[in-house]
Order: structure tokens, then sequence, then C-alpha cells
């Protein structure tokens, strides 16, 4: 036989279970309070309420999740991210419609109870067993806030979220217990705005003042009638109160509120009547959180500044305690990044590598001496959409990035400051064969390298003998390779780590002396940092991004500064100046050379043309540019890229034209100090150099592979093209 029911649907069964829910809440709660010693709640739902006793005495009220700014230098805003919109304000800066709004609809009696109201309670076990259901609640605002500061604490765990929330005698007894504490210490006015502040209002805002800007593009203290009624009624249940989506839905619920408000002698029922009369007016503010709303291209940049934050100790002892304090938010940042300079970067990027081409374009600028980055973007925009990205190409895997692209031939200089640095004259030539083995053995930092890998030029002219000077402008790789095993690879090793270039993997350098022609993977910002050494004197300094922070609070924080050393003499800097000035000016650099500005830099393609780099600087800015696949597939022959034809892309031809408008754009306007150079001189006019192999004084330089030659290498004929060991670039 089927089950009477009544007309709500219900068996007298399940009624009766209802109702005896309500009345073990509502036994709890008297019993809580008249018998908080006794630990008596165990017997009004056994297995479910805590002993009240137990309950800890103390609620942690974590601080409220707040909007942290981003700006640039000059205090311009990249962007706002948070975990939570919301902006903490006070009761003062709060319309008084709003707060006898939210009391009048959730708390009519707030300010005549104290944590827990009776009669609230006993209102609504009559009406609930009238109903047969739990139509009505009987929670304060003070209890409601206690719940919102458990949801806030479990942050975006969605289970602990779901424990917060649960609805369980033990739950509310707990609930309880929090409410009275509250009470006693914080009184009602301060209950109030920290509710306000606290409450979901749908759409992503949280608190009051971030609901006014998101549906009336207001301040909460300029909200009208109609407008607060609208909010304080959403807070029941945000997603079916929403006016953006169901306008219909809300307005019944905005006109209840404002009938309550009347009812209650907060307002006239003249107001009530003609506040509901009228529709609602949105101007929605729609949600503009994270890097991906920052202008001017500087999304990356802007996730850069926040993996500083979670990586650096200066924040916090452990990333857990970064991570709380970087979601918790209400910061303000300044960062080192030069909105001159960052528009310069991504409007040639924009103009030089398109967002659908094959291939994908990055830069970084540093400032020489201070290390601020000053420009990073790249040519696929930061987003979750077909050709976007939200890994950062600019920088390590790390922070943020990839796992780098083979530098080339822009390592060289590397390796020619490293041969200086062990008294190498400049105009030291090597016989520079357009193909050869590479020497072996060669000396490393606790050994020695052997093997039969083979190496070649660009093309058959590129037969030397070549001084440091021109096999630098021309990018000879053979000059590279005999330069390296003439010094050995342990200096190399020690003069990349001296300017802070590194593996973009994380992983230690290969001591191999293929890595003269830049066959292990590095990132932009890595190579822009380690240039800007040049253009310092031989001082290296670590890159940074933070300039400032304040907390919520306007405290200044303590920030990670930038870390100077020297990596070579001062003189060794000068050197590699005259060098690499050669570059753009009769070398491999032209198209990447700047009009009545001194410059220097190094143009560089890796092995198959998986990347084209050019890395260049002025006395006051170093840059690096990188063009190729980010997934290392395709190679750049028979390629179009921004709109260009290229049967096979070199540093020079594309990266470099979008170095050098990059560059010319950030210093418009700008000093244009020289670079200090020393003069190289002809090899061939000189003859007082001291002969390969040797130091000056007879003894062979370390790691020659024991080839006494002069020139340390040797002509060989043409052979086959296996160049296992890569032929890294030019």
């Amino acid at each position: 036989m089927a089950k009477k029911r009544d007309g709500g649907g219900l068996t007298k069964t399940q009624r009766a279970a209802k109702f005896l829910g309500v009345s073990v809440l509502a036994g709890a709660v008297l019993a809580g309070l008249a018998l908080p010693a006794a630990g008596a709640l165990g017997l009004a739902a056994k297995g479910s309420v805590e002993g009240f006793d137990d309950i800890p005495a103390n609620l942690k009220t974590p601080p409220l999740s707040q909007r942290t700014t981003i700006l640039d230098s000059d205090g311009g805003e990249i962007a706002k991210v948070y975990s939570r919109d919301r902006t903490v304000i006070g009761l003062k800066d709060m319309s008084p419609y709003i707060r006898k709004a939210i009391i009048a609809i959730e708390d009519a009696r707030f300010y005549e109870h104290g944590a827990v109201d009776l009669k609230g309670i006993l209102r609504a076990l009559n009406k609930n067993a009238r109903t047969g259901g739990v139509s009505e609640g009987a929670s304060t605002l003070t209890q409601q806030y206690v719940k919102n500061v458990f949801v806030e604490e479990a942050g975006n765990d969605p289970d602990k979220v779901a424990q917060a929330t649960q609805q369980t005698i033990g739950r509310k007894v707990k609930e309880l217990k929090y409410a009275i504490q509250v009470e006693k210490e914080l009184g009602k006015s301060k209950i109030l705005q920290n509710y306000l502040n606290i409450t979901f209002f749908g759409q992503q805002a949280y608190g009051i003042e971030a609901a006014a800007q998101r549906y009336f593009s207001t301040s909460a203290k300029d909200l009208k009638l109609e407008q607060a009624a609208l909010l304080a009624g959403i807070v029941q249940s945000p997603s079916r109160y929403d006016p953006v989506n169901d306008p219909k839905e809300a307005t019944l619920r905005r006109n209840t509120v404002l009938q309550r408000m009347a009812d209650l002698k907060d307002i006239t029922q003249a107001q009530a009547d003609e506040a509901s009369e009228k529709p609602i007016q949105l101007s929605v503010s729609r949600p503009k959180n994270g890097c991906i709303t920052a202008t001017h291209g500087s999304g990356f940049f802007c996730d850069y500044v926040r993996e500083v934050f979670l990586n650096d100790k200066k924040f916090g002892k452990s990333r857990k305690v970064r991570s709380r304090l970087w979601n918790q938010g209400g910061m303000t940042i300044r960062t080192t990044l030069d909105a001159q300079t960052q528009k310069s970067v991504q409007a040639s990027l924009s103009k030089h590598v398109y967002e659908k081409d094959p291939v994908a374009g990055a830069a970084a600028i540093v400032e020489p001496g201070t290390g601020k980055i000053l420009g990073m973007g790249q040519s696929r925009p930061y987003g979750f959409g077909e050709n976007q990205t939200q890994i950062n190409l600019s920088v390590d895997r790390s922070m943020g990035g990839g796992a780098g692209y083979q530098p080339g031939s822009t390592f060289k200089p590397v390796i020619a400051a490293a041969a200086l640095e062990q008294g190498t004259n400049p105009q030291q030539e090597f016989s520079s064969p357009y193909r050869m083995r590479y020497p072996s053995p060669v000396q490393t930092c606790k050994g020695q390298w052997r093997g039969t890998e083979m190496t070649q030029n660009e093309n058959k002219k590129e037969v030397g003998p070549y001084g440091m000077k021109e096999a630098t402008a021309k990018s000879v790789n053979t000059y590279f390779v005999q330069l390296i095993s003439d010094i050995g690879i342990c200096p190399a090793v020690k003069m990349a780590q001296g300017m802070g270039i590194e593996r973009a993997d994380g992983k230690k350098l290969q001591e191999v002396p293929s890595m003269t022609l830049g066959v292990q993977e590095m990132s932009p910002l890595t190579m822009a940092g380690g240039y800007a050494a040049f253009a310092n004197g031989g001082e290296y300094c670590s890159p940074v991004a933070i300039q400032s922070i304040t907390d919520p609070q306007g405290k200044k924080m303590s920030v990670p500064r930038s870390s100077c050393r020297r990596a070579m003499s001062e003189k060794t800097a000068k050197t590699i100046n005259a060098l690499l000035k050669g570059v753009v000016e009769d070398g491999t650099g032209k198209q990447a050379g700047l009009r009545g500005r001194d410059s220097a830099g190094k143009t560089g393609t890796s092995d198959s043309r998986y990347a084209a780099w050019f890395v260049g600087y002025t006395p006051n800015a170093a840059g690096a540019v990188w063009v190729g696949d980010p997934q290392h597939k395709r190679k750049m022959f028979d390629i179009s890229i921004g709109g260009a034809y290229h049967d096979k892309v070199y540093g020079a031809d594309t990266p470099g034209p979008i170095w050098r408008d990059a560059m010319s754009g950030a210093l418009a306007g700008r000093p244009a100090p020289s670079l200090p150079t020393v003069p190289i001189g002809d090899p061939h006019k000189d003859k007082a150099k001291p002969p390969a192999g040797e130091d000056g004084k007879g003894r062979h330089r370390p790691g020659n592979g024991g080839d006494n030659k002069p020139g340390g290498g040797w002509h060989l004929p043409d052979f086959p093209d296996i160049l296992g060991g890569g032929n890294g670039g030019w």
C-alpha cells in the first residue's frame, strides 16, 4: 500500500524525522546555553556533538583575503590579483541603507539578542514543524559571521569548505560557542562591519565594497536604497538571486527586503513602495582578476612577480607560509617594470612575430648595474585560448618557464671572456678550418673530456686563420672550438656561473667543449642578465622584479635585492665591448644596430634552426630576444614569420630587428652614453703576440689536447656531414 503523504510530498515518518532534527538542534542549543560546564550536549545527539567544554575557547580569525595591486616602476597599475575579490572597509564607508537592509532581512533582532536568538529558534521550530521542512533558519548574524570565518579559513580547498558548511548539529554547536565569544569580544558594530566585509555576494564579489563595484560600479558608501536592498537580498542564495542571470527573481527578493525594512520602521512604506517600482538598473563591472588582465603584454611579468614571491624566503620560511600570505593579498607591489620599455618590447614582438605563426618570440630587458627587469614580453598572449599560453618563454622552468632554448653563438662571448681572463691575447689566431673534430682530450674542472665529435662553420668560405675580433664578427664556430680547447672547459664554466648564466631546466652546465657553441638550453632573461655584466664593467647583478611591497596595513615589507659580484675584470669587459661592437657594425648583427647610440651584441642560431637569438646591450639596457618553437619540433626552414618569408632563419634577420626596435623605443629620449672599449688591433700587424698553445713564458696552456701546432688546431679535408656533437650555431 502506498504511504500517505502530506501536501508537501512528505510522509508522516519523514515529517516526524525532520521535526525531530529541528527539535534536537534547538535542544542542543538550549542545553549548551544552560549547561555549558556539564558537557551534556553529547546526550542530545550522541556521537554528533562534541562536548561543549572541549571546543577551543578562542576563534582564530584569519586575515580576510583581499586584492593585491601590482604596479610598474612609476606607480602605474599592471594588474590586480586575488584569490577573492574583496576590499575591506569600515562601517563609516558603508551606506546606512546596506547596514539596515542586511539586518532587516538576515537578523531583525540583531541588537536585541546575544549570540543566539532564543525567540528566533522557537519561531523557526514552530514554523518548520508546521510545514514539515526546514523552511526557516534561526542563525543570528553573529553565527553567520562565524560560519563565514570557517569558510574563509578553508580558502580554496573544496574539502575544507564542505566541512565548514556541513549541516550537522556538531558544527552548529561549535559555531554557537564561537559566536558567544565573538559577541563578548567584538560587540555589535564590529560584528556587523566584519560580516559585511566577509560575506559572499555572488559574481566573485566578497564583501560589500566589491559587491557595490561589481553590480553598480559604485562604492559601498554611495549605495542607494534600492541598490542596498538588492545586495542584501543576494546573501541568502547568491546563485538564485543573481540579478545578472535572473533579474526577475532578484527583483522579487529585493522587494521582500524593502518591505521588511518598512515593517521594521527603517524606512517608510512610501519609500519602500517607490523603490519597489524601480526596475533593476545594473552597471556591471566584470571581474578583472589576475595576470590575464595585465596591460601591454605584461601578464607574464606579472606571473613572474608571483613566482618570485612564492620562491623567495624573504617572504616566509616555507612555500606554504608564502602561499598563504600571497592568497591573503591586500598588498601593493611596486615592481621594476618600466612602462616605456614594456610597451616597446611588446610592440616590437607583435610587429615581427604574429601570434598565429608556427613559432613564437620572447624578449627580456634588464638594467646593467641594478639587475632591474625593465621589460618582458612574448608574441603569444597570456591566456588559455588558441595560440595563447601561460608559460613564460622568457624565464627558467623554476619560475614558470619552459626548459629553455639553445642560445647558439650568443654563448661565444662567454668563452671569449673566459679566455681573456686566462691571459689570451685578443689578437690570438687559430687556424679555424671549415670543418674539424673537437680536439680531444680537453681539460674539465675535475678531469678530461674525450670524444670524436665534429663541427663546422656556416659556409665553406669561412676558413682561417682568424683573430678573436674577426672570428667574433663572423661567428666562426671552429675558432671558438679551438679557443675553448686551448684554455680548457673549467674557466668557461666558471665564467658562465659568474655571469649568472645557467641552464633553464635547473641542471648543472655540462662540461663539454660543444658548450662554446651554445648547445645547452638557456632562457632570454638569463642571457640578458649575463650580457648586462659586459655593459657594467664586468660586474654581474642578479635580475630583480620587485622594488617595494606594502602590506594591507600600509607597512613596508622586506623585499629581495639584487646581488652583485665581479664576474671579470674591467679590462676584459671593455675588450668584449669592442668585440661585440664589431658584430653590430661590421659583422652578423648589422640589422640590430642602433642609430646614434653605442650598442654591442651577438647573433645566435641553434642546431637545425630550432632557435634564433640576438643578445645585445647599451650602457643603460641589456636585452635578449629569442625566436623559435617552444616545443623544439619546428625547424625554421621555408617559413613565414611576421608576414616575412625565410628560406632559413638567422639570428640576424628576425631576432636582430626585434631587438633593434624594442631597444630603440625603450631608450627613446633617454641618455646615450658610450660603451667603454679598448683597442684590439690587427693580428697580422702585431708580431709580438705569444704563439698559440703557450702563455708567453714557454709553458703550454692547459687543455690544448696535446696539439703543439701553432693555432691549436689543424686543417682537415671535407668529411661527411656527421655532426654528432652538434655544430652549435653561428
